[in-house]
């Protein structure tokens, strides 16, 4: 393949709302429950004469994320529309959506621009696993279902394309749960991905567009991406281009592939019309706009800037507390605890031994043992400065750190109760030093012909001397000294 691609994407994801009931009925709002067609009335149900109403607070959320992705909020006016189409899911024949009055305009996140965000409802359920019929299981229609979809971008090949959709998949995910607005689990559905996908070798033109929907996890996505721009160039290289289609296709999770659903449709299918059974709404009139963004959290983008000025650790280590921010709450309580107990030792290296410890100790301990608890955030810097100031050794604080998931104690008391404070006196380790090399006359020749790895197992025999206590560092050195 000579010829040079490019790869043109824009994504709607959609994501199901925190919220107490339903978009438009007073049903609950309950992603975990398992019996089917129980949180359902005659609104979300479609029945003759039932008739639906807003949910404030859904609309309050859609607001929000309009605001941390520093878009326009149609403060005057929007709308809901009806959305025509039939699926058995579907009970009333038509969606209630939003299509020329969304309440979100514009805005960015992750190096996408944002064409719109709007609200509508979740479809119902479909089961085909009970044999040679289906069933429908209503409990999930007319949940508040927000849809944002981006402005399309273009690639250089299907590689930096996959990257950059599921880095922004990530960081919207990421961006609902500091917001409170979506649980966002892919697994279950509540965060879907869908991906609109066209490959030119022209980087001011669009080739034909499909649609691949439903993606269930931010690999999926990053792999459908991939495969599908891989499907096309291929065509097109086999001078079968015409056969590219504008078509929705559906993932495949087993083979790794996409398949062909149905032709696409196009907005006048959907014979949009503004829904006659709801008001207009003026969102400033609902809602102090003004408090709503003075009110919001610290969102991740901030967080990132903060965590590298203020803290200066590992970029791998602040995606960690950013992804979870318990333990970024955590790590922050202790770095202030280091702030306050050191003078003698650099901060910087405070800190970033804090990190460590945290995201491959303790998380390593975690994940080995879900009981295990958070431990105290003074007890866990106290052990931070002890190994910063070589008063203790590596494996002494991994092993107080383990105990501290399960025990709350002082490291330093304990450490002076078992005898696990690193000898650092120098004359002291001279005198045990040198009885090392005097006992290990082959090891020390060994080391002499330029087995420099051999001076480890006279560090060893030192430790053992001391039972643990001298700085390994220290008696290193003191034997190269030695030796020379």
């Amino acid at each position: 393949m000579d010829k040079k691609y490019y790869t043109t994407i824009g994504l709607e994801i959609h994501a199901e709302l925190k919220t107490n009931t339903k978009m438009f009925c007073p049903c609950k709002n309950d992603p975990d429950e398992t019996r089917p067609n129980v949180n359902i009335c005659p609104v979300c149900t479609a029945q003759p004469g039932a008739l639906p109403v807003i949910n404030k607070e859904a609309v309050r959320q859609v607001v929000r994320v309009g605001l941390a992705i520093g878009a326009t909020i149609a403060e005057d006016f929007t709308e809901f529309d009806r959305k025509n189409y039939f699926y058995p899911d579907i009970p009333k024949g038509y969606q209630i959506s939003q299509y020329k009055y969304p309440i979100v305009s514009g805005g960015h996140l992750a190096d996408f621009d944002i064409t719109r965000v709007h609200l509508e409802e979740d479809t119902g359920n479909s089961k085909h696993d009970r044999g040679d019929f289906s069933l429908v299981d209503f409990n999930r229609a007319g949940v508040p279902l927000m849809e944002l979809v981006t402005e399309a971008h273009t690639f250089a090949s299907p590689e930096e394309a996959g990257t950059a959709a599921a880095r922004f998949a990530r960081e919207y995910q990421l961006l609902l749960w500091y917001l409170g607005a979506s649980e966002a689990n892919m697994e279950k559905g509540e965060m879907r991905v869908e991906a609109n996908i066209s490959v030119s070798d022209d980087p001011k033109k669009w080739g034909t567009k499909v649609e691949v929907k439903n993606l269930n996890s931010v690999r999926s996505a990053e792999r459908a991406i991939k495969y599908e721009v891989e499907r096309m160039i291929e065509l097109i290289e086999e001078g079968r281009g015409t056969e590219i289609v504008q078509e929705t296709r559906g993932w495949d999770e087993n083979k790794q592939a996409t398949f062909s659903q149905r032709t696409k449709e196009d907005s006048q299918d959907y014979r949009y019309l503004p829904d006659p059974d709801l008001p207009k709404l003026v969102l400033k009139e609902l809602f102090d706009i003004a408090k709503l963004k003075e009110t919001l959290p610290e969102l991740p983008v901030a967080k990132r800037l903060r965590y590298k000025a203020e803290y200066g650790i590992k970029d791998e280590d602040i995606e960690t507390f950013i992804n979870d921010p318990a333990l970024g709450q955590w790590f922050e309580e202790i770095a202030e605890k280091i702030k306050k107990s050191v003078d003698d030792i650099p901060l910087q290296l405070a800190l970033q031994i804090a990190a460590n410890f945290i995201t491959t100790d303790y998380i390593g301990i975690k994940k080995a043992n879900q009981a295990a608890l958070l431990p105290n955030s003074a007890h866990f810097a106290e052990l931070v400065v002890l190994f910063c100031r070589r008063t203790i050794s590596s494996r002494a604080a991994k092993d107080m750190l383990a105990r501290l998931t399960v025990e709350d104690f002082s490291p330093e008391i304990y450490a002076n109760k078992n005898n696990l404070l690193q000898k650092n006196d120098e004359g002291a380790l001279k005198v045990i030093a040198q009885k090392v090399i005097d006992a290990n006359p082959a090891v020390v020749a060994t080391y002499k012909a330029g087995k420099e790895n051999a001076i480890m197992s006279l560090v060893g025999q030192i430790m053992k001397e001391t039972g643990g206590s001298a700085n390994p560092q220290l008696a290193r050195q003191i034997l190269i000294d030695l030796i020379k």
